[in-house]
């Protein structure tokens, strides 16, 4: 069965996803780039274990930097706080409970380069994707949404994904960006290819030929973006510094001085949600949503990332409602 994107907010997410993996038959894949426990994923993580327990096959992975935004070490050997040391213990108990578990990045001689900034799950052939939502207390408080899809085709076709990631990440490489079109939409993946990211291409190619641009991130565009959005009738809608702490805000402070943009964003909660709607010439709409902060350091530092570059109305219709509801 094939169903059009639903946005859900994080912690309906959140909530409807423990709901699906409890009613799982066979495959869970669950990749975010932090996964803690904690009160916000308690139900999600009981599930995931459950679902194991009961001869699902479950696989988890999860970028190491949950570690850093935890405040602990960036190994999960080691902790400082009491929340790494108990998405420690998470991980062990996943693993015992015969979850598939991996801890990604841990090769990467850097804090920031080759991160893996993708989030989906995939439970049977239902899909969470296309949203930026972080799997612990402070992400899913976060202004952000996944979008929920109903389609065996693209489950699969994402799960291959996840072990090809997985593959290349215990291998230590990176491969290129590349697409696939899915239906009437295109969905765009970043490998982790240092400087090679087809998703902001992509942006760039539609902010060029678009009469009008809005974007909504995190952080204010940078790079050939930053200056196309310049040269057209564009909205923008991404964090004011005083929403961010430590690297964050230096980010945007940063990024808003180089490029002169401003942002309408002035709601006190931390926007974390990721798409750009763009009008054309010829009445065309057109949306790109996903992972992607639209930022060219993430470019430069290869991280791998997803985006669905789609025309179809129900779809741009539920971004502009998040926009009108959550963001303006």
């Amino acid at each position: 069965m094939t169903s059009s994107p639903k946005l859900l907010l994080p912690a309906a997410y959140v909530r409807d996803a423990a709901h699906r993996i409890r009613l799982a038959r066979t495959r869970v894949s669950l990749l975010s780039m932090v996964v803690a426990d904690d009160a916000a994923t308690d139900e999600l993580i009981d599930a995931l274990s459950e679902a194991a327990e009961r001869g699902v096959a479950v696989e988890v992975s999860a970028d190491i930097f949950t570690y850093g935004e935890l405040g602990g070490f960036f190994f999960p050997t080691r902790f400082r706080t009491a929340q790494s040391h108990k998405t420690t213990h998470m991980t062990k108990r996943f693993i015992k409970s015969g979850i598939k578990f991996t801890w990604l990045g841990k090769s990467h001689a850097t804090l920031f380069s080759g991160r893996t900034h993708i989030k989906w799950c995939m439970i049977d052939d239902t899909v969470y994707t296309f949203g930026g939502v972080n799997l612990y207390q402070k992400g899913i408080q976060c202004n952000d949404y996944m979008l929920k899809i109903n389609d065996k085709v693209l489950a699969d076709k994402l799960i291959d994904e996840y072990h090809r990631l997985s593959r290349a990440d215990a291998g230590d490489y990176s491969y290129r960006s590349h697409s696939f079109i899915h239906g009437d939409d295109t969905v765009l993946i970043d490998g982790g290819f240092v400087g090679d990211s087809i998703i902001y291409r992509r942006a760039c190619q539609l902010a060029a030929q678009a009469s009008h641009v809005t974007l909504v991130s995190q952080y204010c565009p940078t790079g050939k973006l930053s200056g196309l959005l310049k040269k057209t009738s564009s909205q923008l809608y991404f964090n004011p510094p005083s929403n961010a702490v430590n690297l964050n805000r230096i980010v945007i402070r940063v990024g808003m001085f180089v490029s002169g943009h401003k942002t309408l964003y002035a709601k006190p909660n931390y926007l974390h949600a990721k798409f750009i709607i763009f009008d054309m010439p010829d009445g065309r709409r057109v949306a790109l949503t996903g992972s992607h902060n639209f930022v060219k350091a993430g470019v430069l530092l290869g991280t791998r990332e997803i985006a669905l570059q789609t025309e179809n109305p129900q779809t741009i219709k539920q971004l502009e409602d998040f926009l009108s509801d959550i963001v303006a």
